[in-house]
């Protein structure tokens, strides 16, 4: 029965375009009906701009040391991506069910909501809470403003399971991601006088091989814990603009890049060897031209998570998920965010990684059902 209901909640959510450059309004919107229906308590917390919330629902008794289930409720976009039907229609496809966010990460949702009936009803003595949040996908920055009220007007959870798809396995360790925007200003001029003038455009290619000189010392550095897949801290380059004609010393230039970095990595490591770099590429090139420069600004930071040998949280999702080992994950996820505020998180939740981010994105139902058991045992834990 709740197998169904959580096969059906996730058609329900999927049919919410909810892209991250989207409202996702019409969703919370929808999940607050769903937990009027049921008599279950809420709390919207929207974003400054109001056009984005999170929702934050709470079952069982009005203490604190609880385990908060978080999940998020943006997806990537479908543009350029050669699915074989409507994206936001999920298809029952055999043992899958194909839709986006079916997997990443709406399938969890689901399975949460499906699950508020036996939450309600669970003689709990700890309670169980539930955030649905949003921008996961672009800055992991959803979760923020509900974790500030932890412990003021929202519960103070003991723990949190983010259910970012890890085949029910429990994940105690992630890279963090920091991306920045570097903009170089040049001098231009007409390409015949190159001598006069400093291309934007070539300084900013100096700066992205510098970067992969960067990268190369953190593969040589390696990961220590033997953990990680890749098996180092990496630097990439995403996208590159600049110029204006083929005969024109280019003015501007900009480019965005990242840094994965290892749980034990300083999150401004990459930023802070560029800046040096930066700093003597002016000194020597820039110098006859007073108005150009480079300026490297950092846009998001996700925080990564690190291992907590022992916690509430590790020791209660294996026992729920009947594993002895922990693995670590080489996506970001929300789950800095809550250790960072103190509270001991792992990430599980159904399906797979791979399947997340592509056309016709899937969840396997047999990872569902899963899902819903490690729920039910979730619910008898905090019962006893």
């Amino acid at each position: 029965m709740r197998l169904e209901a959580a096969i059906d909640l996730t058609a329900r959510l999927v049919a919410f375009d909810s892209e991250s450059s989207k409202t996702n309004l019409p969703l919370i919107a929808a999940v607050e009906d769903y937990l009027r229906e049921h008599g279950a308590p809420f709390w919207r917390i929207p974003n400054v701009s109001g056009d984005k919330a999170s929702l934050f629902a709470t079952f069982g008794p009005n203490v604190e040391g609880g385990v908060l289930l978080s999940g998020h409720t943006d997806v990537v976009p479908v543009a350029g991506q050669s699915w074989t039907a409507d994206p936001f229609s999920l298809r029952r496809v055999g043992s899958r069910l194909v839709g986006r966010g079916a997997v990443d990460m709406k399938g969890f949702d689901a399975v949460c909501l499906a699950m508020v009936p036996e939450f309600l009803a669970a003689p709990l003595k700890r309670p169980i809470h539930l955030l649905l949040s949003y921008d996961e996908e672009t800055t992991c920055a959803g979760p923020i403003e509900a974790i500030r009220r932890f412990g003021l007007d929202l519960p103070l959870p003991g723990a949190v399971i983010v259910g970012e798809p890890t085949s029910m396995q429990v994940a105690d360790a992630h890279k963090s991601v920091t991306t920045h925007t570097t903009r170089v200003l040049g001098h231009e001029i007409h390409s015949a006088k190159l001598h006069q003038g400093l291309s934007a455009v070539h300084m900013a290619c100096r700066l992205v091989t510098e970067l992969e000189r960067i990268g190369e010392d953190f593969r040589a550095a390696g990961d220590p814990s033997g953990r990680f897949d890749p098996p180092y801290s990496t630097v990439h380059v995403g996208s590159i603009a600049g110029g204006t004609a083929r005969n024109i010393v280019a003015r501007a230039c900009e480019f965005q890049w990242e840094f994965r970095g290892l749980p034990d990595a300083r999150p401004t490591a990459a930023k802070e060897a560029l800046d040096l770099f930066a700093a003597k590429l002016h000194e020597s090139a820039f110098a006859p031209f007073p108005r150009a420069g480079i300026e490297t600004t950092t846009d998001t930071r996700v925080p990564g998570l690190s291992p907590q040998p022992g916690s509430l949280a590790e020791t209660l999702a294996l026992r729920l998920a009947k594993a002895n080992r922990t693995i670590a994950v080489p996506y970001g996820t929300e789950a800095g965010q809550f250790q960072s505020a103190g509270v001991p998180t792992v990430v599980c939740g159904p399906g797979r990684i791979d399947e997340a981010h592509q056309p016709d994105e899937y969840i396997e139902i047999a990872q569902l059902a899963a899902c819903v058991d490690f729920m039910r045992g979730l619910a008898r834990e905090l019962s006893t």
